[in-house]
């Protein structure tokens, strides 16, 4: 499929605010920035979108930013927020930074003559709501290829961005989902400045991998964001928000252990705030409520019957959406177990047996979160993925950690189902078998298209964290990056990832024989059904699971 480009090459960004002795100076609303020009495109980084949330605004709403007067050299990222990195290579370096709150813009940069306002990507960062920043995902080439802004943002994680505890949520602001407000702050700060560097504030597309993926959809479903955004992007994940009183009771045995007692008053909330940034942090990985970083059904800033029925009702942000998963998503969760294993040891069939116990047995259900899954789920797992259908037993780890973890395609597919008669839907699974690994080499171990690797079609050069390997794309690899990036943005500028003259990605619908998927790989892109897609993930098992 050669996907072609919505716009004409020669399509043009609104002016820079700029004067001729300074064309890569911008005024925004809190200040004068100024950027850099790198292979033709501007660059804008570590700019802050709001105060830093330190001190008394820790565990509060973010604060919009006091203005300054000096230009803002706009010309280094800015800190990563604080963050154990529990992911292998997929982020890092561990650090305490609470002062995080930093955006950065890429812009084309072409005639400031035009006047033409450019389609806006607003990119949440994957890690789990644990790990990351957006240092790591630079923007030029869905700038530069598909004419638009793109703006990539830092959130506070772990328990500093996701957290209830009664003596928080007393105190009369919006709490729980502090990591959501940040984001929904930098949408903000987006439609206050971002005609500034050329873009059009009224059609800004939100998108995100992952744990970015979770927050796309909870921002869909946040009526705090409504109008914020005009399309939406998931890759790789769907997840239910923890139910307010489980996580309550998380965030009071996290104040507990820090010292702070069980107590639900301004005491609490004032030694709570009193802790240090490392304190907080190594006490993140350390007890029960280290399962329970992202989103909270908090009933204000999310609705308190969670992201599914949300949609199902009809009440959410109605905007076209592109979702979809990779091929192999099992797999980057098998390749940081098996990075950290020193001396490394091949999987086994007892690690299979024991992968499927100990997901599919607890209290905990869908990623950690009640209510439990059925009792028998497991020997229903164990039957349906019977070890001789698969070459290894690391790839039959695969195909079970795929649908029993955050990224649940059967579960993503649900969702479609229930949004596809309210807003044009596009689905995907990519497919790339090939992609490049940013991990070090492991002997006999196949990551395939495993969770992740989409990003670096995208984002060139994407390689996890600080010690990941990043690898150039191959030619047949580079043209499936120009198909991507081309569907990407025709979706910014029009809500359909189609343009004039390229082969169709067929919506998703419900009618009978409508509902496709699009099969990103090489050397061509190509469509299945939704009774493939269904076959292949095994949904009709699932469905009777994952309710």
């Amino acid at each position: 499929m050669a996907l072609g480009l919505v716009v004409a090459a020669g399509a043009l960004m609104a002016p820079m605010q700029a004067d001729a002795k300074n064309p890569l100076r911008v005024d925004t609303k809190e200040g004068p920035v100024r950027g850099f020009l790198k292979n033709g495109i501007a660059e804008f980084l570590g700019i802050p979108y709001a105060e830093p949330p330190v001190g008394d605004l820790r565990w509060m709403p973010p604060k919009k930013h006091a203005h300054w007067s000096n230009v803002l050299k706009a010309t280094a990222f800015g800190p990563q927020c604080a963050q154990i990195v529990t992911l292998g290579l997929f982020a890092g370096p561990p650090n305490n930074n609470e002062d995080c709150l930093y955006l950065n813009v890429y812009s084309p940069n072409v005639d400031p003559a035009a006047r033409e306002k450019l389609p806006v990507i607003v990119w949440i960062h994957g890690g789990g709501n644990v790990d990351g920043a957006s240092d790591g995902y630079d923007g030029s080439k869905l700038a530069a290829d598909g004419h638009t802004v793109v703006v990539t943002i830092n959130y506070r994680l772990s328990l500093l961005g996701w957290i209830a505890h009664p003596a928080l949520d007393a105190e009369g602001h919006p709490f729980g989902n502090y990591g959501l407000l940040d984001q929904q702050m930098a949408l903000k700060w987006v439609r206050r400045n971002i005609a500034e560097f050329g873009g059009d504030k009224n059609n800004v597309t939100l998108g995100g991998q992952s744990a970015g993926s979770l927050d796309t959809q909870a921002n869909m479903v946040s009526p705090l964001a409504a109008g914020l955004f005009h399309r939406a992007i998931w890759e790789s994940g769907v997840q239910e928000p923890a139910p307010l009183a489980f996580a309550e009771a998380h965030g009071t045995a996290f104040a507990v252990a820090a010292g702070c007692g069980s107590g639900a008053d301004a005491a609490t909330a004032k030694c709570l705030r009193s802790l240090t940034a490392a304190q907080i942090m190594n006490l993140s990985v350390s007890g029960p409520y280290s399962t329970t970083n992202g989103v909270i059904a908090d009933g204000q800033i999310l609705p308190a019957n969670g992201i599914r029925a949300a949609f199902k009702n009809g009440q959410f942000n109605h905007v076209p959406v592109i979702s979809g998963s990779t091929h192999d998503e099992g797999n980057f969760g098998l390749a940081i177990t098996e990075y950290g294993e020193n001396p490394r040891v091949p999987f086994t069939e007892a690690d299979f047996v024991n992968l499927v116990k100990s997901t599919y047995t607890g209290n905990s259900g869908p990623a950690g979160s009640p209510p439990p899954y059925p009792v028998g789920v497991v020997d229903k797992v164990l039957a349906h993925y019977p070890l001789y259908a698969y070459p290894t037993p690391q790839l039959a780890m695969d195909a079970v950690s795929t649908q029993g973890s955050v990224f649940f395609p059967c579960t993503t597919r649900q969702i479609l189902k229930s949004i596809a008669n309210q807003v044009p839907v596009y689905a995907y699974e990519f497919d790339d078998q090939t992609a490049p690994f940013y991990f070090p080499k492991m002997p006999g171990f196949q990551p395939l298209a495993y969770h992740t690797s989409d990003i670096q079609y995208l984002f060139p050069l994407w390689h996890g964290g600080a010690d990941g390997i990043p690898h150039p794309l191959n030619k047949m690899q580079q043209a499936l990056s120009d198909q991507l990036v081309t569907a990407w943005t025709n979706f910014a500028w029009t809500g359909n990832p189609n343009g004039q003259g390229n082969s169709p990605w067929p919506r998703y619908r419900l009618q009978p024989n409508k509902a496709y998927y699009l099969s990103e790989n090489i050397p061509v892109l190509s469509t299945m059904s939704d009774a493939e897609y269904a076959a292949a993930n095994k949904c009709d098992f699932w469905d009777t699971i994952l309710k």
